[in-house]
Parts: C-alpha cells; structure tokens; sequence
C-alpha cells in the first residue's frame, strides 16, 4: 500500500486557508490511510523554499515520497478531492 501525504501550506493571515481547514479537518476523517502535514509558512522558510511555494493554500500530495498531485487555492470539497484523485 502507498503512504500518502497531503502537505497544507497555510498561514495565519489566509483567508482562503481558514476557509479549507474544516475541509482538510473532514478529509482526515474520511481517509484515515491519508496522512496531513500543516505547515504554516511563516513558521517553515525551508519547506517553503524546498517545495517553491508562491502562494496559499497550497496543497501537495505525495505518494512514497513522489509528489503526484499540486492543488494551489481554496475550493469546495467535491473539487479539491476530484483535484487531488482522492
């Protein structure tokens, strides 16, 4: 089985990221195999700059360690699960 990751870049003063976390919140109930990793980019300049995020919320899902799917902005559920391939 494939560990999958979903990295969060927000930040405190987002919107739009406000807007995700009960998203992200339900996404974790949902799919217990998917593993969420917050990471506030005011907070983290390496992963920031390790990842070349340009903007929040940015979403990377990872599968062993691969990045296969890269979902920038705020959106309803149905479609960020869709953009994502959940």
């Amino acid at each position: 089985m494939k560990e999958r990751v979903l990295l969060d870049f927000w930040a405190e003063w987002c919107g739009p990221c406000k807007m995700m976390n009960p998203v992200i919140d339900e996404l974790e109930k949902e799919y217990p195999d998917l593993k969420i990793v917050k990471i506030d980019i005011d907070a983290d300049a390496e992963m920031v700059q390790r990842y070349n995020i340009k903007s929040v919320p940015t979403y990377i899902l990872e599968e062993d360690g691969e990045i296969v799917k890269f979902v920038i902005g705020a959106m309803p559920k149905p479609r960020f699960i869709k953009e994502l391939g959940l």
